[in-house]
């Protein structure tokens, strides 16, 4: 394209050489048509050494096979011309963690165009009649219009059942017979991406922007990115107030989880127990909960057994400490109060540490900063209460008044 030469893309839609390619039309581009094309350069004396060796390639990631790389014709949308205003919108939300902001900035900085068709048998298709003879496009303000009041009513399923003369408005209706229905289908990334306005600018009793957009650190390059893209163009500011982002859930060792590997974790074992319950005892829901606010999400964690086990023990002291404050409470009225300014000493230091830790839990939850919570209450807990106030109160407490 860069200087001007006709795009010469000889392979079909089944991964096979074209007509255009001459001795090797019909052969599998991956198979017989590779094998076929180093002979060729071999005998014709083109082809100076063949070698073997290990590179990176990009691999379909159901059949595990090489991608093939083919010039098509596609839809594109241009984000040249609201990209300065999609930066300064990355300035104004609130980004969790903050690197976030970072990561964002610098893709939307060099994002190329947005390629949004994409050639699936699924999908939301792209509302656009092409003439039979020309190929020339048609798709208008008119026609997409037309389109929508129908998919409005019937899905946008309606797309495919039903005839290009229905589809058309009833300006075109007449030249139905000169034109089809495009078969291309909208990149799921700007599905996802235009949630933001069917769902909370859509609907009465939600509010538009969010506060807060939650999903994994690879969205920074998908929904994260392709909502703002989409908000920008078409109302010039973010649909989110913050964005909060987390990493992935690993094994013990670090590795991915995966079925192939055996490795995955089991939420419901870990709730409930597995076959055996020596080597795979059931937890209990609260436990799975207590190693979630336990975990720095803003990067990834890790799950197994012996972290399992580890949070079994924390919950244990945890549960024990809040039985024995109950256990010794059961015959408590109101009545019974003391005036603060009458309590003693340690006293007095057990609720202003109380204080503390509510002011730090509240200020970690407005931050988002679950696993810190866990900590505070662990400490405050096990050390300052469990170790030393219940220590140091005991005996106050067994002899007191009967």
């Amino acid at each position: 394209m860069k200087y001007g030469l006709p795009v010469l893309s000889p392979v079909d839609d089944g991964g096979s050489f074209t007509e255009e390619a001459g001795q090797f039309a019909a052969l599998d581009v991956l198979g017989d048509g590779n094998t076929a094309v180093v002979k060729a350069l071999d005998e014709s004396w083109s082809l100076i050494m063949e070698e073997a060796y290990k590179h990176k390639y990009p691999y379909d990631w159901r059949t595990k096979k090489p991608t093939i790389f083919r010039a098509t014709e596609q839809w594109f949308a241009s984000v040249e011309g609201f990209r300065r205003g999609a930066l300064h919108a990355i300035k104004q939300v609130k980004w969790i963690p903050s690197q976030g902001e970072n990561r964002i900035t610098s893709m939307i900085d060099s994002r190329s165009d947005w390629c949004i068709s994409r050639q699936r048998t699924w999908g939301v298709p792209i509302p656009v009649f092409y003439h039979v003879d020309s190929g020339e496009p048609l798709m208008n303000e008119e026609t997409i219009a037309h389109v929508k009041s129908i998919v409005a009513q019937k899905g946008s399923d309606a797309w495919w059942y039903m005839n290009t003369e229905e589809l058309l408005p009833e300006k075109y209706r007449g030249e139905a017979g000169k034109y089809k229905k495009g078969t291309d289908t909208m990149d799921v990334w700007f599905d996802s991406g235009s949630s933001w306005a069917a769902v909370v600018k859509g609907r009465e009793g939600l509010f538009w922007p969010s506060d807060l957009y939650l999903e994994g650190s690879d969205q920074h390059r998908g929904w994260f990115q392709s909502s703002l893209l989409t908000s920008i163009a078409t109302t010039g500011r973010a649909p989110y107030k913050s964005v909060l982002t987390h990493g992935f859930v690993l094994d013990e060792r670090g590795h991915k989880m995966s079925k192939s590997l055996g490795n995955v974790i089991d939420p419901w074992i870990v709730i409930e127990g597995g076959k055996n319950q020596k080597e795979a005892p059931g937890y209990g829901a609260d436990v799975l909960r207590l190693w979630v606010s336990s975990v720095d999400y803003t990067s990834d964690v890790m799950i197994g057994p012996q972290i399992l086990k580890q949070m079994s023990e924390t919950y244990r002291k945890l549960r024990g400490t809040l039985r024995y404050l109950l256990s010794n409470l059961h015959d408590w009225k109101p009545e019974s109060a003391i005036m603060y300014k009458d309590l003693p000493l340690i006293d007095k230091h057990a609720l202003f540490q109380l204080a503390n830790v509510i002011n730090s839990i509240k200020e970690s939850f407005e931050c988002y900063q679950f696993y810190k919570i866990f900590q505070i209450i662990q400490r405050f807990v096990i050390v300052d209460l469990s170790n030393f106030y219940f220590d140091v109160a005991k005996d106050r407490l067994y002899v007191g008044y009967g």
